[in-house]
């Protein structure tokens, strides 16, 4: 009996998900504990090393290796590898598909290799660009280029693991690439906990290592068992799929490097501040927050979208349903966190980042960041989904050009505000939002114009309802926050902390839920049949999906 429940239980990790929402409801689930073991490493590191400077030489490590690994791979499999792979799959040409991802592979892995021993060669060199205010002494520079070095290592092993979630879930599976991507996490917690004691500060890259082996040995099984075997090769001309992957990406491709330039230019704008590792260390535990439920409700369902959009690119009836659906679902989604990220943002960096070491003075200035951080996160969740729309519809130079003027735009904003106005790390995370916004309304545009118009009632009516529901429902949430606050708990304890942030949610999420529900938003409809028939939510999505069906059919 033991036995037939392993197999049943093993038989449902390794199903494949039919359907956008329950593909997004897989990703959600592995996206929550993947975020939740992240927060536990990132208050477990400050915990032994508070929010400090030397902290903050790590996370200036971790930008120029992150930078080469979006460049050589991650550019590829998020813009032009799924839809291409998928197109083999389609055509029945498996075969075909795994060879020229085998290829892909052995090319991303062999660019990477060339550029990260570039990286441990010239480290000192090249991290020089973020000391141009002259606030990192020699041996924090020392230090930053030693521990970029470890890193390096664990982001070569982190390229064959991200190659295997993207291939995973071109055959719709989820499951499996989430819950590995969140044992990451685990292997660097166990990293910090081993290695802390005796390597210091070296512990955190050790566990990245630990954390990408981790990442890939926990998807060999089911790459084997879709078929998958690595053969290394490197042929260009006997691989179609190859060469229109390249043809695809370039345009994904210039735009991660603009994305990257940007974020290394305005983390040397940082190193101007003063306590340079601190300031930047701080606006990313903001971003961190700040990207929690990006991911959870953006990546989410833009990823569950993605190989459906791919395969109905040339019905573009279908592929604006499809896409309409999945913009007001996640906007249903992510709006109402946004609101309570934005009024609960002292409770939340407390909750999370919360150590003693972790002072209230960081928590205060954490908490302002993400404020100004907050009003964005519906703009960069739905700039996502517009992203893939784009690559499903084998345009990447759309996303480049919308993308390149919006992280210009940044760097100006940001050299104006520090460089000439000397003003502070709030005003960083303001430029970050105002650009944010404006993207998403040119993405909005373009986008609309390329599908010949969406139906203005879905793509506005929705949106509006969602946007005044959640509007009301910050006015409702801040009044009930104040009062428990001063009144009822003292927030000076954690387990009232937890009570206050718990009780204002719950009283916020129910406000929202009625508003929408009596503005008949159709998202509410959809998500309060869920949750009341919870138990029985195969047969539900399975009724949603052929409502979807109808739509189209009937649009």
């Amino acid at each position: 009996m033991a036995q037939n429940f392993l197999k049943k239980s093993i038989n449902i990790l390794l199903t494949r998900q039919t359907n956008i929402l329950s593909a997004a409801f897989i990703i959600m689930t592995t996206v929550v504990l993947s975020h939740i073991l992240g927060l536990i490493r990132t208050r477990l590191s400050f915990s032994i090393f508070g929010p400090s400077n030397t902290l903050g030489i790590y996370d200036y490590a971790s930008i120029l290796p992150d930078t080469i690994f979006q460049l050589t791979i991650a550019a590829a499999l998020t813009s032009a590898f799924i839809p291409v792979f998928s197109e083999y799959l389609v055509k029945g040409e498996e075969k075909s598909a795994h060879e020229m991802a085998s290829t892909l592979l052995s090319v991303g892995l062999a660019i990477f290799i060339i550029l990260s021993l570039t990286l441990a060669i010239f480290a000192s060199q090249l991290l020089a660009i973020f000391n141009g205010g002259h606030n990192f002494s020699s041996g924090d520079m020392q230090l930053m280029a030693n521990l970029m070095r470890i890193i390096v290592v664990g982001q070569l092993i982190y390229i064959i693991g991200t190659f295997f979630s993207a291939m995973l879930q071109s055959y719709n599976h989820f499951f499996i690439p989430g819950i590995a991507a969140a044992f990451y996490n685990v292997g660097i917690i166990f990293g910090i906990l081993l290695f802390n004691q005796f390597f210091g500060i070296y512990a955190i890259p050790l566990g990245v290592v630990l954390g990408a082996v981790i990442f890939v040995l926990f998807q060999i099984p089911l790459a084997r068992k879709v078929g998958f075997s690595f053969r290394p090769t490197i042929n260009f001309i006997k691989s179609k799929g190859l060469n229109k992957i390249f043809t695809l990406m370039w345009p994904r491709t210039i735009q991660v490097a603009v994305q990257q330039i940007g974020t290394i230019i305005l983390a040397a704008i940082i190193a101007f501040m003063i306590e340079p590792g601190r300031t930047h260390l701080l606006f990313n535990a903001a971003k961190t927050l700040m990207f929690a439920p990006i991911s959870l409700v953006g990546f989410s369902i833009a990823q569950a979208a993605f190989p459906v959009l791919s395969r109905e690119k040339n019905n573009l009836n279908d592929f604006k349903i499809t896409f309409i659906t999945s913009f007001n679902q996640m906007l249903y989604l992510i709006l109402p966190i946004s609101i309570l990220i934005l009024v609960l943002r002292i409770p939340i960096v407390r909750l999370a980042f919360g150590a003693d070491k972790f002072d209230w003075p960081a928590t205060v200035l954490t908490g302002h960041i993400l404020a100004f951080l907050s009003i964005s996160i519906f703009a960069q969740a739905l700039i996502v989904l517009f992203y893939r729309a784009f690559y499903a519809l084998h345009n990447s130079l759309i996303p480049l050009i919308v993308s390149g003027f919006s992280t210009t735009l940044l760097i100006i904003l940001g050299y104006y505000f520090v460089i000439i106005k000397q003003m502070n790390i709030e005003s960083i995370a303001f430029a970050f939002t105002l650009t944010n916004i404006l993207q998403l309304i040119t993405l909005i545009i373009v986008l609309n114009k390329k599908v010949q118009g969406f139906p203005r009632g879905l793509l506005f009516l929705s949106p509006l309802k969602i946007f005044l529901a959640t509007f009301f429902t910050g006015i409702a949430l801040y009044v009930p926050v104040k009062l428990l606050d001063q009144l009822v708990f003292d927030t000076t304890r954690t387990i009232n902390l937890i009570f206050l942030t718990g009780i204002s949610s719950l009283i916020g999420l129910s406000f929202y839920l009625f508003l929408t529900w009596l503005f008949n938003v159709k998202e509410a409809t959809t998500f309060l049949l869920i949750f009341k028939k919870i138990g029985n939510w195969k047969e539900i999505l399975s009724k949603r999906d052929e409502a979807i069906d109808v739509t189209r059919i009937n649009p």
